[in-house]
């Protein structure tokens, strides 16, 4: 008898599939395609590698006699590369991959960045109150009176000045990861703080102290699960603003080097060129990055309608 019971429980997969947040996605046309294209650009950025005919980190793979060649339904085309190519002769459709790729790492990464900083003050902040709470809460308002470029702009065209530029494009990643992680981190810390101060009071936290559990346990294991849903709606927004963030610093030359693609620095590097007609080199690319940002805004605007129950209507 136990083991028919356990057998007619239902998986984990056909939970997922029965919730109300798998209901709404299929309900919702927009949602479905925003997801069918980032997937795609994604899937496509993972494994550009085995996607892309050309490497355009590897010199034998670039001639310079191939640069600006338009895409292949423009006159003076070479059909081996169908969106053309860039001012240093790389296949634009490669290098794209490649660019999507690196920018959807920063992306992650300084997003990751924030949210351990954000949640970590916020749980801080609002658990244990009082003085912490103001001194974390009145940094974070400073770090608000600053807008993102403006603090990465001025810590990067530092960074490079002292360094110079060759450092500077060797760890041009992690630089931009940590400045646009560091950057955002109030977002999630007031959303955080929010959740616990109303957390904090509820009979099952009073419980976990009477059990003996630390501040530790019951912030992380009993009052930051309620806070997941609000996190979730912040990260898929702030991943778009981080890749817009990327975009903006390569494009004024504070960002990803030429030699290491971005699609930043593909808007950049074909900027020169646009009105000398090789205008492909910076609308491509800059299609690319419009359409992944639109879809994550969009994914971003469903999600948060689902997990807002005052806006979730079934």
């Amino acid at each position: 008898m136990s083991s028919l019971t356990t057998n007619s429980e239902p998986s984990r997969w056909a939970r997922m599939m029965s919730s109300n947040m798998a209901y709404s996605f299929r309900r919702n046309p927009v949602a479905m395609v925003s997801m069918a294209v980032f997937l795609l650009i994604a899937v496509a950025a993972v494994f550009s590698p085995l996607i892309a005919p050309f490497n355009p980190y590897d010199p034998a793979n670039i001639d310079i006699m191939n640069s600006e060649l338009p895409p292949a339904w423009v006159a003076g085309s070479d059909p081996q590369f169908a969106l053309g190519t860039d001012d240093q002769g790389r296949d634009l459709w490669s290098t794209i991959l490649y660019g999507t790729r690196l920018s959807l790492i920063i992306g992650l990464c300084a997003v990751a960045v924030q949210a351990f900083l954000g949640i970590s003050i916020g749980l801080i902040s609002g658990y244990v109150g009082g003085r912490v709470d103001s001194v974390l809460m009145r940094l974070a308002d400073i770090q608000l009176s600053f807008s993102t470029l403006m603090v990465a702009i001025i810590f990067l065209a530092v960074t490079q000045a002292m360094f110079g530029s060759e450092v500077f494009n060797q760890y041009a990643v992690f630089m931009l990861i940590a400045v646009i992680g560091i950057a955002e981190w109030p977002q999630y810390a007031r959303t955080v703080r929010a959740t616990v101060l109303a957390e904090k009071k509820k009979e099952y936290v009073d419980s976990a102290r009477v059990l003996g559990f630390g501040p530790l346990r019951i912030m992380v294991r009993h009052i930051l699960p309620n806070s997941l849903s609000p996190i979730f709606v912040i990260s898929t927004v702030q991943v778009a603003n981080a890749i817009i963030s990327e975009a903006s610093l390569s494009f004024l030359g504070l960002g990803m080097p030429p030699s290491q693609p971005s699609l930043g620095s593909l808007i950049s590097s074909g900027f020169d060129y646009i009105f000398s007609g090789s205008w492909w080199i910076t609308a491509i690319p800059g299609v690319v990055l419009v359409v992944l940002v639109l879809v994550i805004n969009l994914l971003g605007d469903w999600m948060r309608d689902v997990l807002n129950p005052k806006l979730y209507k079934g």
